[in-house]
C-alpha cells in the first residue's frame, strides 16, 4: 500500500507495505453434515434396549420398575468404547450444584477424562509410647493441698502410782512443705490434746473444731476404754489436719513436730502472742470477751440450725444409750457363755462314760469361743457405731461453743459501737465550749478514729464469723451423712461376721459329733452275748465301710420277747 508523500507525517518518505493484498470476501456457506443414526444395545438406559432384536419372551414385562436415569452418563465416544459406564460421582459434596460439563458437536467432553477423586488413605496410627496419656488430671486446688496422714498408736502406762498416765505415740506423714520432714514421730499424752482443742478455737473463731473425747476419772486404764480413747483422738488429729483452716494453724503444727513440747507451750505463754493468736482474735481488737446482755437471735437461718442442733443432740444422747445396753446384753451373753463352759467342763470331768464327757468337753470349749465373740463383737459396735455417735455429740457440743463465740463478737460489736457514741459526744462537748482546748480537741479526735477503728473490726469480724459458720455447718452435714454410713456399714459387716463365725462354730461341733457316732453309738453298751468260739476271725471294719449293723432278733412264738440293744 502506497501513501500519499504529502499526508505522510515523515515527510516526503514513501511507505511501502509487505502484505500480501486480500481478494474480495465470498460469503461462507453453511452446509448441513450427514449425521447416521445407529441403533445401540443400551441394556442400561432408562427405556431398556432399543430395537426388537429380542423374542417375545424377552420383551415380556417385568415386576422391577424402571431404573431412574442417571445423571452424567455420557455418549459413546468415537473409539467405541462403551457408553454405559457412568461418570464418578464429584469427590466433593459443593460440585453437586455445579453445571454439568458442555458436550461438542462430536459427542466428546470438554475434558479428556474424567476426574477421579483421590484414595482416602486411613489416619496413621501412632505407636502406643507416642500417644498422649489421657488420664484425669487432679485440680489445682486439690493438686496445691497438702496431705496428712496421722495415726496414734502404741498407747502405754508410765509414771508412778500418783501421776500415773498414758501416753501415745503420734506419727505424721505429710507433702506439707511448712514441715521440716515428711515424716516424724512425737510422744503425748491426753491432756496435750486437750491444749491444742482450745487453741485452735481460740484461734479461728467461728470454725468447728473436732473435739477430743472426754476425761473419765474411773476405769481409765482399762484396755477397752484406752483403744476407744485411742481411736477419738486419732479421728480428732486426722479432721483437724483436713481442715482447710486449721491445718495452716501455727499451733497444730507445734504439736505434730516439736520434740520438746511442754518447753515450747511455756516459752510461747510467755512471749507476747501476735494479732489473732493466743489471746484470741476478740482481745486482739482491744475488748474484752465478756457476754453483756442476753442475745437474741435475728438470723432465721441461725435460728433454725440452733433447734436443729438441739434436737440433733437429744437424738443422739438417746442412740448412745441404745448402744449402750445392746453392748451391756452383748457381755453379759458373753459371761452367761463362760458359765455355762465351766459348768460343762465341771460335768465332763465327773462323768466316767467317755462316750458322754467327750461331747461334754467339746461343748464347753465351743462355749469358750462364744464367749470370745460376744466379747469381740461388743467392742467392735463401740468402735464403729458407738464412736461416731458419742463423737457428733462433742462436735454438737463445739457447734454450740462456735454459736457462743458469734453471740460475744456481737456483743463486743455493740459495745464498741457505744464506746463511740461516747467518745463523739465527748467530742461534740469540747468543740461547743470553744478552741481554748485544742490539745484536748486533738486527743479525743484520735480517741473516736481508733474508736471508729475497733467498731469497724468488731463488725467485720462478726459478719465473717456468720459466713464462715455457715459453710462450717454445711461441712458438718457433708461429713455427718460419710460418717454414719461408714459407721453402719462397718456396725453391720461386724455383726454379719459375728454370726457368720457362730453358725461355723456350731456347725463344726455338729460334724465333730456324727463322726463320732458313725465310729460308736452316743450311748453304746457292753455286749452280753459272747463271741463264737470257733470259726475264722472278722477283719475290723474299715474307716471308710459304713457301720454294720445287727440283724433284727427272731422272735419266738410261745417264748418270751429278745432283748434288742438300744
Amino acid at each position: 500500500m502506497d501513501l500519499d508523500p504529502g499526508g505522510s507525517p515523515w515527510g516526503g518518505l514513501a511507505v511501502t507495505s509487505t502484505l500480501p493484498a486480500r481478494g474480495p470476501r465470498t460469503p461462507r456457506k453453511v452446509e448441513a453434515q450427514a449425521t447416521q443414526l445407529e441403533a445401540v444395545d443400551d441394556s442400561l438406559g432408562p427405556l431398556g434396549p432399543l430395537g426388537d432384536t429380542s423374542g417375545p419372551a424377552d420383551c415380556a414385562p417385568t415386576d422391577e420398575p424402571p431404573a431412574p436415569p442417571v445423571k452424567g452418563r455420557r455418549a459413546a465416544s468415537r473409539d467405541g468404547s462403551d457408553p454405559s459406564v457412568v461418570a464418578p460421582a464429584p469427590a466433593h459434596p459443593e460440585t453437586h450444584d455445579r453445571p454439568e460439563l458442555d458436550v461438542d458437536d462430536d459427542g466428546e467432553s470438554s475434558s479428556a477424562k474424567a476426574r477421579i477423586p483421590p484414595p482416602v488413605h486411613p489416619a496413621p496410627v501412632s505407636p502406643p509410647q507416642l500417644q498422649r496419656q489421657t488420664q484425669p488430671s487432679m485440680p489445682v486446688e486439690q493438686a496445691a493441698k497438702p496431705s496428712f496422714e496421722i495415726t496414734v498408736g502404741d498407747p502405754h502406762k508410765v509414771g508412778d502410782l500418783t501421776s500415773s498416765h498414758i501416753v501415745y505415740q503420734v506419727r505424721t506423714k505429710t507433702t506439707s512443705k511448712a514441715y521440716r520432714q515428711p515424716e516424724f514421730s512425737v510422744s503425748r499424752r491426753y491432756r496435750d490434746f486437750l491444749w491444742l482443742y482450745n487453741q485452735l478455737h481460740a484461734n479461728n473463731p467461728g470454725v468447728v473444731v473436732p473435739p477430743p473425747p472426754e476425761k473419765q476419772a474411773v476405769g481409765r486404764f482399762e484396755s477397752n476404754f484406752v483403744e476407744s480413747r485411742r481411736a477419738a483422738l486419732e479421728r480428732m488429729l486426722n479432721k483437724s489436719a483436713a481442715h482447710p483452716i486449721l491445718q495452716h494453724d501455727g499451733d497444730l503444727k507445734l504439736f505434730l513436730e516439736s520434740e520438746a513440747f511442754s518447753v515450747d507451750v511455756k516459752h510461747k505463754e510467755k512471749k507476747e502472742p501476735p494479732l489473732g493468736e493466743g489471746k484470741g482474735v476478740l482481745s486482739s481488737i482491744g475488748l474484752s470477751g465478756s457476754s453483756g446482755g442476753k442475745y437474741v437471735e435475728l438470723d432465721d437461718w441461725f435460728h433454725d440450725r440452733k433447734v436443729y442442733l438441739d434436737a440433733l443432740e437429744n437424738q443422739l444422747k438417746g442412740l448412745v444409750k441404745s448402744i449402750d445396753t445392746v453392748v451391756k446384753q452383748r457381755k453379759e451373753l458373753a459371761d452367761a457363755a463362760g458359765d455355762f463352759s465351766t459348768s460343762l467342763h465341771t460335768l465332763s470331768t465327773v462323768e466316767l462314760s467317755p462316750s458322754l464327757s467327750g461331747p461334754l468337753e467339746g461343748l464347753s470349749d465351743l462355749q469358750v469361743r462364744i464367749r470370745d465373740v460376744y466379747d469381740r463383737q461388743a467392742q467392735h459396735d463401740v468402735l464403729t457405731l458407738g464412736i461416731t455417735v458419742d463423737e457428733y455429740i462433742r462436735l454438737v457440743g463445739s457447734i454450740k461453743l462456735a454459736f457462743s463465740m458469734r453471740q460475744k463478737a456481737f456483743h463486743v460489736w455493740h459495745l464498741a459501737d457505744g464506746e463511740l457514741q461516747k467518745r463523739k459526744t465527748t467530742q461534740d462537748k469540747t468543740l461547743r465550749q470553744g478552741k481554748t482546748q485544742q490539745d484536748r480537741l486533738n486527743q479525743l479526735s484520735a480517741d473516736v478514729g481508733d474508736a471508729e477503728r475497733r467498731v469497724h473490726h468488731a463488725r467485720l469480724l462478726y459478719e465473717d464469723m456468720g459466713r464462715l459458720m455457715r459453710s462450717e455447718l454445711d461441712r458438718f452435714e457433708r461429713e455427718k451423712v460419710e460418717d454414719f454410713k461408714s459407721g453402719v456399714e462397718t456396725f453391720l459387716e461386724s455383726a454379719v461376721e459375728a454370726q457368720k463365725e457362730l453358725i461355723e462354730l456350731w456347725e463344726t461341733y455338729l460334724m465333730q459329733l456324727d463322726e463320732a457316732e458313725d465310729g460308736s453309738s452316743f450311748y453304746k453298751a457292753a455286749d452280753p452275748t459272747p463271741a463264737p468260739a470257733s470259726g475264722p476271725a472278722l477283719a475290723p471294719p474299715a474307716a471308710d465301710d459304713p457301720p454294720v449293723r445287727d440283724p433284727p432278733p427272731i422272735l419266738a412264738s410261745d417264748g418270751p420277747p429278745a432283748a434288742t440293744e438300744e
